[in-house]
């Protein structure tokens, strides 16, 4: 009876001690995302969001100036890309944490 009762409670103190650690790491990832993301906001989805400012105010702008629109978001999409797909990854980490 003894024996039960110590592996019981050695099973549990383990299940804690994963719980805590699990618990942590989550929690550095998040620290570290949060940390992360708002440099990549900045750099790769405001911009993205202006041009729907600008549909929104009804501008127009000439074949010319969506040509080079069009060029800056391919050129932004290929440098924040790396970015985005880490920032994916944490984020993935993070759920997988959370189950």
């Amino acid at each position: 009876m003894r024996f039960v009762a110590l592996s019981l409670l050695l099973l549990w103190i383990l299940t804690i001690a994963g719980c805590e650690s699990k618990t942590a790491k989550a929690k550095k990832l998040q620290d570290q995302y949060n940390a992360e993301y708002p440099a990549y906001a900045k750099e790769c989805v405001d911009p993205e969001t202006a041009g729907a400012a600008r549909m929104l105010t009804g501008e127009k702008l000439t074949s010319e100036q969506m040509a080079t629109l069009e060029a800056k978001k391919k050129e932004r999409d290929a440098r924040c890309k790396p970015e985005a797909d880490r920032l994916a990854e944490i984020q993935r980490q993070i759920l997988a944490l959370q189950q």
